[in-house]
């Protein structure tokens, strides 16, 4: 049996932007993309800590310092907002042991 797991989490970044006008993502800098180990295209979740609306929706480059939110997800978010992007994968379940979660707290990235 296969089951779902965490397996990347950018844990508290700050929305830069919202752009309602693209067909939708997420845009994440290279370099946090790079350590969470999340893929362009990836799917991802978004829960919003600062209202309590989740999302899914897909990474894609950014700029330097880029969490902006685009398309109709951009709704449900405010420029300033605090976040946790996820990024899931199926693992067997006998597999347990191989689960090991990369997190970027972002609080230590900023300094």
């Amino acid at each position: 049996m296969f089951i779902t797991v965490l397996k990347s989490k950018i844990h508290i970044p700050k929305i830069t932007d919202a752009n309602i006008g693209y067909e939708g993502s997420i845009s994440i800098y290279p370099h946090i993309l790079y350590l969470a180990d999340i893929n362009e295209y990836e799917q991802v979740h978004v829960y919003n800590v600062s209202n309590g609306e989740r999302f899914i929706t897909y990474a894609i480059k950014g700029k330097e310092g880029d969490f902006c939110v685009n398309g109709a997800a951009a709704h449900k978010v405010n420029i300033g907002d605090t976040i946790i992007i996820c990024a899931y994968g199926s693992i067997d379940s006998r597999d347990t042991q191989w689960i090991k979660p990369k997190t970027v707290y972002m609080e230590k990235e900023i300094k």
